[in-house]
């Protein structure tokens, strides 16, 4: 931001309290005001946020950090802006600059895989930089002068990728050129991608610094679950998804192919599973292979769901007699846990299930194979005799007996064509044979007594997307945490790692990116880097820069936005857009399962997602760093002078917002039904500008004020439209520090 862009700022009349307060101290709020406070049209994003060096994610391992400032706000500033931080890194002074002369090659081991790969890198490069570089061979040409980047690969990589394969990398970065050298083309890969994250611009062109890293992954399995069951994803989805694991090296996708909603792949042995049981949005086995192709081709295996013995209505539409209750069946358009249940009882049951996985096993090449098996609520088996009379003479006892008697003999059946099970919480049972793996959406609690059992696992359990959490949050879950702590170093092995999961009943193709990116970044880094790496400002820095890069491989996590608020607004002037957009950029929507809790009608599938809870992000960036720099305000004692100013300037622009888009409102009905929304960041600003006056002046505000404002603020934090607006706990900060005994009471 220009620090020429300065203007008078409307000074409202104080609070009663303050008259007679010294002339000094109002003549000192009427210089601040009318001097240093910039138009709320300048205001710089920048000043709430860390600007990093270097552009990389995951962080690699251990990296020597320095300190800086930037911006408004003085900030330490990550040496490395790379994500997830790598193993070991050790910078140097200097740079290799990336011109049009800029070259790759690769020696050691060579494949068409890995010539692909640099073929990508190479494009992604000319991509950011816009600069066109001349065309390389794979292997470079003995005659010519070395390559910038010299690429060694020592060996091949297992046909089929295997859990557990070496992904460390070594790259060597100097003036005069880089080196990437790594066992196999998985960590080939995996540092090409850390060098493309270290590209920045800088004042003499493109370059890399000169750095050292030696990198590895914390955990053998990191992946990302997509539910293609409650909303269809398409392929072009999955395959950019695919992109974005690549980059910030995750390695498995978790593919979620049947549900209450939808059963979502070609059965050439079943085919009305695929027919009746998808509504005729379904990925053709061709599709499949070339998913599994895709993703191979970026060090990416991958795991598919179907989900039984519950969560399988629409396996019943074409094949009732599977099921435990009575037929007809039809797609389920709800959300929830639903009754229909497979048949435990019935010989027929595994039958299919032998036939189904054994061509399902043929066509995914990974070694696991996801059963689901979670949420069974056992109501069709209650009410069904022949099943009830099956528990009393096989001695199950209950319901639970009778799914761990499914479990043993899916597990089997599994293990009969070649594939590992892997299971939510719900598939544990001491008899199962110990190479089936479980995935925990309970917690580390569940982990750790999985990996005392002796049963390998992964976590979900507090990476689940849909659930709109802070990155923060997310980034603070750890797989090794709590109980996992506690393990022996031989059950600390089982723990593989975790996947992030992102479930689909509120999302779409189209903002489905946004409710897995950038966040999905944080996750990656929490299983890539070692478990000391918690750094939460320069992981939001970092993450920050790594969700920008993103759009460069065509993930659409910001382009969506503008896109749906258009259609939000309809016509609108550049005024009324730009005061939409106030208030979205402002909010989240409500978190958890409060969206069906919160709902006027029962949410369905055929329910359009094109409101402005389907559209804002997840978590507000500005809300964030407003709450951000109010904590570094309190934090100074108020004496922090810039950013107080800088905070009274967002308050007031917030403030007058709704009056801009009160017109807007009256003729659209998707925008009439956020006024209350932005009506309550009307009252909750003003309240914020009279609490930054009090604070700017450094006296005390009354407790009849204090108490009355704090109780409107609680009353604006309840949920309005399906939203919540963030900067009302920093408002809320400010309120509570008017008070005498703050440490801003007295200046």
């Amino acid at each position: 931001m220009s620090r020429n862009c300065l203007a008078v700022m409307p000074i409202q009349r104080l609070p009663n309290k303050r008259e007679g307060q010294p002339l000094k101290r109002f003549n000192e709020l009427l210089r601040i005001l009318t001097i240093v406070v910039p138009m709320a049209t300048c205001i710089s994003t920048n000043s709430f946020a860390q600007q990093p060096t270097l552009n990389v994610m995951p962080l690699p391992a251990h990296v020597q950090q320095g300190s800086g400032s930037t911006g408004l706000v003085f900030l330490k500033e990550p040496t490395l802006n790379v994500m997830p931080l790598p193993a070991h890194v050790q910078q140097g002074s200097g740079s290799l600059a990336i011109d049009s002369k800029f070259s790759a090659s690769l020696t050691g081991f060579v494949e068409p895989r890995l010539e692909r790969s640099l073929q990508r890198f190479r494009k992604q490069l000319a991509r950011e930089t816009g600069l066109v570089f001349v065309k390389q061979t794979a292997g470079g040409n003995k005659s010519e002068a070395p390559a910038s980047l010299v690429i060694h690969t020592g060996h091949a990589s297992q046909p089929i990728q295997e859990l557990g394969e070496d992904e460390s990398y070594n790259l060597e970065i100097a003036p005069s050129g880089a080196k990437l050298d790594a066992a196999t083309p998985l960590g080939t890969m995996h540092g090409l991608q850390t060098f493309l994250q270290l590209v920045s611009v800088t004042s003499q062109g493109f370059a890399v610094p000169v750095v050292s890293i030696q990198d590895q992954p914390r955990f053998p399995w990191r992946g990302t679950m997509i539910d293609a069951g409650r909303h269809f994803m398409p392929m072009d989805v999955l395959k950019r998804n695919i992109d974005g694991m690549e980059a910030v090296k995750m390695n498995v996708f978790h593919w979620h192919l049947s549900e209450n909603q939808g059963f979502r792949i070609e059965s050439k042995k079943f085919p009305k599973l695929h027919e009746m049981g998808s509504d005729g949005f379904f990925y053709t086995q061709e599709e499949v292979r070339e998913i599994i192709e895709y993703a191979h081709d970026r060090g990416i295996r991958v795991v598919p769901e179907f989900d039984v013995p519950g969560h399988s209505t629409a396996w019943f539409v074409g094949y009732p007699e599977l099921a435990s209750g009575k037929a007809p069946y039809r797609i389920e358009e709800r959300w929830g846990i639903f009754d229909p249940a497979f048949d435990p009882s019935n010989e027929k049951t595994y039958k299919f299930l032998n036939e189904f996985f054994g061509e399902m096993a043929k066509l995914f090449p990974d070694h696991f194979l996801h059963v689901g098996g979670d949420e069974v609520n056992g109501k069709e088996w209650d009410a069904n005799p022949k099943i009830q009379e099956f528990i009393r003479a096989n001695n199950l006892k209950n319901n639970a007996g009778l799914q761990s008697y499914f479990n043993k003999k899916l597990q089997a059946i599994i293990a009969k064509h070649g594939k590992a099970m892997v299971g939510w919480d719900e598939v544990l049972a001491p008899e199962l044979p110990h190479d089936i793996v479980i995935q925990s959406w309970r917690g580390q609690a569940s982990l750790a007594a999985a990996a005392k059992q002796g049963f390998r696992g992964i976590l979900s359990n507090g990476y689940y997307l849909d659930l709109g959490w802070s990155a923060a949050r997310h980034y603070a879950v750890d797989p090794m945490s709590g109980p996992a702590a506690d393990l022996s170093p031989d059950e600390k092995l089982r723990i593989l790692g975790g996947e992030s999961c992102m479930w689909s009943e509120y999302v779409n193709a189209e903002n489905v990116d946004s409710r897995i990116w950038p966040r999905n970044a944080a996750i990656a880094e929490r299983l890539w880097s070692p478990q000391s790496v918690t750094d939460v400002p320069s992981m939001y820095a970092r993450m920050n820069a790594e969700g920008e890069r993103l759009e460069w491989l065509g993930l659409t996590h910001n382009t969506y936005y503008r896109q749906m608020l258009q259609r939000i607004a309809g016509t609108a002037t550049p005024q009324e857009f730009a005061a939409l957009r106030t208030v979205t950029d402002l909010v989240e929507p409500v978190k958890d399962y409060a969206r069906e809790q919160t709902a006027t009608s029962e949410p369905t599938s055929g329910n359009g997602l094109n409101r402005v809870v389907d559209a804002v992000a997840l978590e507000s960036d500005q809300g964030r760093r407003f709450n951000e720099l109010v904590d570094q305000y309190l934090a100074s004692s108020c004496h922090n002078e810039l950013a107080g100013n800088e905070l009274r300037a967002w308050l007031v622009r917030w403030r007058d917002n709704d009056a801009v888009l009160q017109p807007l409102a009256q003729r659209s009905f998707l925008v009439q039904e956020i006024v209350p929304v932005s009506q309550g960041l009307t009252v909750a600003s003003k309240i914020g500008v009279e609490a930054m006056d009090y604070l700017i002046l450094g006296t005390a505000a009354d407790a009849a004020w204090k108490a009355d404002h704090a109780a409107a603020l609680t009353e604006l934090a309840k949920p309005k439209a399906q939203l919540l607006l963030v900067p009302l706990s920093g408002i809320q900060r400010l309120v509570e520090a008017t008070n005498a005994a703050s440490v801003c009471g007295a200046k």
